[in-house]
């Protein structure tokens, strides 16, 4: 059963007592996001999270938003090691070698991506055809961890060069950027997030690595 205060709505049972996870679950999460580099903020801060709580890297978005220059694949992909040095002793965020490394890769790999596909948006929600998958789950242990189109999202990240990408990580960028939506029924949002028209989407090639 959701969570809620008598003169709160019902929400989603994860969402905890804390105003920025309650503004976060309320206005942002499962919102369909179809804007390029918010998108690859979102999945980059979705590897950060790796071991960690969302609330921890909620609380520390701006400071990554700053320390990353507000999430710009192409000043990242120049990052050399004055930078990585330079993260690595920022307090304001995770302090993870690899995790600092790997978004410096997934920069590159980004641009890389968008100069052949034209568009992020496009590519990502080519897996769930462009259309919201509008799911029906009364409760929050029938969500699952992932599914077979993030296994398929993380499969063809990997490919292109991505990492901090696995099926998990996937699926919950799928959630957080609104191509399911995985509020339960309860919850005052799902009703309101119930959008399944169409997006542009780019076509996948399934060629595999030489």
């Amino acid at each position: 059963m959701a969570s809620a205060h008598p003169s709160e709505p019902t929400r989603c049972a994860w969402v905890s007592d804390d105003p920025l996870y309650r503004a976060y679950h309320d206005q942002e999460w499962g919102v369909a996001l179809r804007d390029d580099q918010r998108l690859f903020e979102l999945l980059i801060l979705e590897g950060a999270q790796a071991g960690l709580s969302w609330i921890t890297i909620l609380r520390k978005r701006t400071a990554y938003r700053r320390a990353f220059d507000d999430f710009d694949p192409v000043r990242i992909a120049r990052y050399g090691e004055a930078d990585r040095a330079r993260l690595l002793a920022d307090g304001g965020i995770v302090r993870n070698r690899l995790k600092i490394a790997a978004t410096v890769d997934n920069a590159r790999a980004y641009l890389s991506l968008v100069e052949t596909e034209g568009d992020f948006a496009a590519f990502l929600w080519g897996f769930v055809g462009g259309r919201v998958r509008q799911n029906r789950w009364s409760d929050l242990t029938q969500v699952p961890a992932s599914t077979p189109e993030s296994v398929a999202m993380s499969r063809e990240l990997k490919r292109r060069g991505f990492r901090f990408v696995g099926p998990t990580i996937c699926y919950a960028l799928m959630e957080a950027a609104g191509m399911v939506n995985d509020h339960t029924t309860d919850c005052f949002r799902y009703s309101e997030l119930s959008d399944t028209r169409p997006v542009a989407t780019a076509k996948v090639s399934q060629r595999r690595p030489v």
